[in-house]
C-alpha cells in the first residue's frame, strides 16, 4: 500500500482530502487529537490518535506505516481565538508542526504537502492576490502559518525536505456522495451558519457591515469548494513525486462573493428565506479579499469546477439535512 500520513484527517478538510487520496489509489493514515476532528469522519484509511507535540507517537505511526508523504491540515484556525489567545496558536500550530516536520525528516519520508492560507498576506484590499504578494500577517493565525512555510523552506535547504504550499481563503460545501462534510462545533462559517439559521437551529445571520465599498455594500470573500480544493492537494502530491521540486500556490476563483450574495445564492438553492440583521463592521475585516490561482491552473492543471456559489451551497445543504457526526 502507498500510505500518505493525513494531520488532521478527522477533521472538515482533511477528511475530503482522505476521500480524495483513496479514489487517487493511496491508502490515507488519518492523525488527529479530536480536537475538533470527528472519529466519524475517519472513513478512507487506517486512524491513528495522537498530538503533534507527541514526537514519540509521530515516530511509531511513521515506523508502522512507512507513508510516501505528509499531507499536513492539522491547525487551529480561528481568528478571532488567534487575536485574544496568539502563544495558543505559536504552540499549537507551529511548535507543533515543527515536530511533524523533524520527524517526518528523520523518518526519510521527504515530500511534503501543506495546507497554509492566504491570511498570511495580511489586508490587501481590492486586489487578487497571487505567490508574490507579500506577506504581512494581521494577527497570530496568519503569522504561525507563515512560520511553517518558512520552516518548510529551511528544512528544504538542510535536508531536502520538498514540499508543496497550498494558500487560500474560505473553504464551503462539501462532498457530493454525502459520506463527510463540514461540521465544527461551535460553527463559525459563514455558509453552515447561515444554512442552520435557514433551518430554525439558529438565530437569525447577522451581517457584520453593511457599508463597505461594494456594490451592495457587503464584503467580498473568495470561496472555494472543498472538493476542488482536495483534488489541488492531489495534484500537488503527484508533483513532488514527478520530482517537480517545492512550490507554492494559491488557490481561488479570482472574483469572490459578497455576504448579500452567498444570502440570495441560498435562498435560490434552498427555496427558503434566510432570516439576517445587520450588525456593525468586525475589526480587521477588509472590503474585499480574492484569491488568483492562474500558477496553479497553469502549471497543476488545476479547474475549480465545483466552486460556483449554488453549486458549493447546494452541496453543503445537503449535507446539513443529512449528514452529521456522533463522535
Amino acid at each position: 500500500m502507498t500510505h500518505v500520513l493525513v494531520t488532521g484527517g478527522a477533521g472538515y478538510i482533511g477528511s475530503h482530502a482522505c476521500k480524495a487520496l483513496k479514489a487517487a489509489g493511496y491508502t490515507p493514515v488519518t492523525f488527529d487529537n479530536l480536537v475538533t476532528g470527528w472519529q466519524d469522519a475517519v472513513k478512507f484509511g487506517p486512524f491513528e490518535q495522537g498530538a503533534l507535540s507527541d514526537r514519540a507517537r509521530l515516530d511509531e505511526v511513521f515506523a508502522t506505516y512507512k507513508p510516501v508523504a505528509v499531507m499536513h491540515f492539522a491547525a487551529l484556525s480561528q481568528v478571532g481565538e488567534a487575536m485574544s489567545q496568539p502563544g495558543l496558536y505559536w504552540r499549537n500550530n507551529v511548535e507543533g508542526s515543527l515536530t511533524l516536520i523533524e520527524a517526518a525528516v528523520a523518518a526519510g519520508c521527504l515530500n511534503f504537502v501543506f495546507s497554509s492560507t492566504c491570511a498570511t498576506y495580511g489586508e490587501h484590499d481590492n486586489v487578487v492576490l497571487d505567490e508574490d504578494t507579500p506577506q504581512i500577517p494581521l494577527n497570530a493565525y496568519g503569522a504561525s502559518k507563515r512560520a511553517v512555510e518558512n520552516i518548510l523552506r529551511d528544512f528544504g535547504a538542510a535536508y531536502g525536505l520538498n514540499h508543496v504550499i497550498f494558500r487560500y481563503f474560505n473553504v464551503a460545501g462539501a462532498d457530493p456522495e454525502g459520506e463527510v462534510g463540514e461540521h465544527h462545533r461551535p460553527e463559525t462559517h459563514l455558509i453552515p451558519v447561515m444554512l442552520e439559521a435557514i433551518d430554525g437551529k439558529r438565530p437569525a445571520l447577522t451581517i457584520h457591515g453593511s457599508d463597505y465599498d461594494t456594490p451592495d455594500g457587503t464584503c467580498i470573500r473568495d470561496y472555494v469548494h472543498v472538493m476542488d480544493l482536495v483534488d489541488a492537494h492531489v495534484l500537488g502530491l503527484k508533483w513532488l513525486e514527478e520530482g517537480k521540486g517545492s512550490r507554492v500556490f494559491n488557490l481561488g476563483t479570482g472574483t469572490g462573493f459578497s455576504v448579500r450574495e452567498v444570502i440570495d445564492a441560498s435562498r435560490a438553492v434552498t427555496n427558503r428565506e434566510v432570516p439576517h440583521s445587520e450588525g456593525p463592521r468586525r475589526a480587521g475585516d477588509a472590503t474585499k479579499l480574492v484569491s488568483g490561482s492562474s500558477r496553479a491552473a497553469g502549471e497543476l492543471g488545476w479547474t475549480p469546477h465545483r466552486s460556483t456559489m449554488p453549486q458549493m451551497i447546494a452541496d453543503a445543504w445537503q449535507w446539513h439535512l443529512h449528514g452529521h457526526y456522533d463522535h
